[in-house]
């Protein structure tokens, strides 16, 4: 369906027909996914711009948190900001 789109205008058109779906089935569990694509459909759509995600960006957020998480009540902001830029390779941070 939306992965077969090639090009944004067709995406558009079929992520408002899902959308319409969704509303008409009244299932309360999707309520929360509607409403997030409903916000940012317009990000959603500008993959079918240039092909580009943010997928390494949300990557290096999640490792961040899981390094985040493993030192909790840091006292050396230096010092975990400096191990935090070691823990990725540099050619990841571009």
């Amino acid at each position: 369906m939306f992965i077969h789109s090639k090009e944004r205008i067709s995406a558009f058109r079929k992520l408002a027909l899902w959308y319409n779906d969704v509303e008409k089935a009244a299932f309360n569990s999707f309520n929360t996914i509607a409403k997030t694509i409903e916000n940012n459909y317009e990000k959603t759509l500008n993959f079918f711009d240039n092909k580009n995600t943010n997928a390494s960006a949300e990557s290096f957020n999640a490792k961040i948190k899981v390094f985040r998480n493993q030192f909790r009540d840091v006292r050396n902001v230096n010092f975990f900001l400096f191990r935090l830029s070691k823990f990725m390779p540099s050619s990841q941070l571009l």
